[in-house]
């Protein structure tokens, strides 16, 4: 389905339908339990499960990993399976290409979450009606999410047993420990959570760093050249996002294009690599062209996430706008230069040490919130119009130069 059909179901479905659930509870009252089985709830952006894992990993210590489930739309599963931090049969896959398929996969879902008898949900979506109307709906007798109380921010009823206060100025990855947390915590003392926020705060990522096999390796290696495995020439990604659904995200493409030209051009052996998503690789062969060449390769639509990763592995460099491959790079040795405009890194910053963000902090940005929906009135977006090539190379070079060159002969079962 369409991001608009999404949003306009959201609305003038789920507000009527989250006032109808936010009434039948109030009049049926509830049960209280200790989460023994706890659901995630995070429909859609892969790379905010990354960010999850310290969430994940805290509800693990708890109630074991054998407890845990997850419910996400089957696009966004491949991340899951990755990370290997939810047994695979434990995730519950919900298919949002029609609006048919959806619904019948939603139904199954629930019903699937009874049958287990799951009794915590945790709502990872930032108010969300759907995922609001699943938790309503789950039997679960703990639901754990973020409520507005007397903020202006979306409605989505009353259905949370235990109401998290929404904090716009911690990282994404607090935000989720702070959900995990409140589940175990007294529900009736609000808002949610009273602990000291260092407490949340895990001191390194603990990121899963992946391990890809000798063939994914050997692939890669292949189609970008390197078969033999040796050589210190350079391999720089570059990742335009060619149709990103947030397109105020979006640095220019003319700018990745002289970005990619003035490395060609400093690195005589370099390689580049053009990512992107299936729906974007007539863009990425365009701007492959555009660059000229044999030196530069498409990747965009052709790997699966897998592939994509053993591709970060034996790379050095990967320049991308605010989107999920900066938080997948951070489960490889790779060194991202992530580019921020109308969202905050403060927020959605990659954690992984490797990591060089740029970000001009205009007095309107973040324009893009929970507070509207990630709907923002902008249309000149000159937080990425700022960023100019010049200071990006200049950051692709640092990084180039400060050691990131490794063999091409990545050990396969353990770190390179």
């Amino acid at each position: 389905m369409r991001t608009g059909t999404i949003r306009a179901l959201d609305y003038w479905l789920g507000v009527p339908m989250c006032a109808l659930l936010t009434a039948v509870r109030r009049l049926r009252g509830e049960r209280r339990a200790t989460p023994q089985r706890i659901v995630f709830l995070k429909f859609i952006e892969q790379g905010a499960t990354v960010l999850a894992q310290d969430a994940i990993a805290r509800a693990a210590s708890r109630v074991g990993r054998e407890n845990l489930y997850f419910c996400v739309f089957a696009t966004n599963r491949a991340i899951l399976d990755v990370l290997d931090i939810i047994p695979s049969e434990n995730i519950l896959s919900i298919r949002d290409n029609r609006l048919l398929t959806f619904a019948v996969d939603f139904v199954r879902a629930l019903l699937r979450m009874r049958s287990h008898r799951v009794d915590t949900v945790i709502d990872m979506e930032f108010f969300s009606r759907a995922s609001a109307i699943f938790a309503g709906l789950s039997g679960a007798s703990t639901r754990v999410g973020l409520h507005r109380f007397t903020g202006e921010l979306p409605y989505r009823g009353d259905l949370m047993t235990h109401r998290v206060q929404y904090l716009p100025q911690v990282h994404i990855s607090q935000q989720y420990a702070i959900l995990v947390e409140a589940a175990f915590a007294e529900h009736l003392d609000e808002p949610l959570l009273k602990v000291p926020l260092p407490q949340l705060t895990p001191a390194v990522l603990t990121t899963r760093r992946f391990t890809p096999t000798a063939p994914e390796l050997d692939a890669v290696r292949a189609r970008l050249g390197i078969a033999g495995g040796t050589g210190p020439s350079p391999i720089i990604l570059l990742n335009p996002n060619a149709s990103d659904l947030l397109p105020l995200r979006k640095w220019e493409t003319a700018k990745f294009i002289e970005l990619a030209r003035r490395l060609l051009a400093a690195y005589p052996d370099a390689r580049i690599g053009v990512t992107g998503a299936p729906s974007e690789q007539a863009a990425a062969e365009r701007v492959c062209q555009e660059i000229g060449g044999e030196r530069v390769i498409s990747f965009a639509g052709k790997t699966t996430l897998r592939e994509l990763l053993a591709l970060y592995t034996v790379s050095d460099v990967l320049v991308t706008n605010d989107s999920g491959p900066a938080h997948f790079a951070s489960l490889t040795p790779i060194h991202t230069v992530v580019l921020f405009g109308p969202e905050t890194p403060r927020l959605f910053g990659s954690l992984a040490p490797a990591t060089t963000i740029i970000w001009k902090e205009l007095a309107c940005s973040p324009c893009v919130s929970v507070f509207n929906h990630r709907l923002s009135p902008c249309r000149n977006n000159v937080c990425m119009q700022l960023i100019g090539v010049d200071e990006v190379f200049a950051a692709v070079s640092a990084a180039l130069g400060h050691g990131q060159l490794r063999a091409r002969t990545t050990n396969v079962g353990g770190p390179p």
